[in-house]
């Protein structure tokens, strides 16, 4: 399993919490979908656009679902930009 989170943490520390179960999946789920968000708007889809297609990604969540993580979830970089 690939780290999805490298930004936050280094490769064997995720592959050490993953064997030992101490990861959150719906949580590393939610950070998968908000950087793809993300991704998606950089790309320059409009946000209904970038919501869209999460949502063909992501058919067992509902749209409202969705929306709900891409504007709660913060991503590094946007902590540091509050921090800063």
């Amino acid at each position: 399993m690939s780290n999805p989170i490298h930004q936050i943490l280094p490769d064997d520390l995720y592959q050490v919490l993953v064997r030992l179960k101490l990861l959150n999946q719906k949580t590393i789920r939610d950070f998968q979908i908000k950087r793809r968000y993300q991704q998606l708007r950089d790309e320059g889809k409009r946000p209904q656009e970038a919501l869209e297609v999460i949502l063909e990604e992501y058919p067992y969540l509902q749209f409202d679902t969705i929306r709900k993580i891409v504007y709660s979830v913060k991503l590094p970089e946007e902590l540091r930009m509050i921090v800063a």
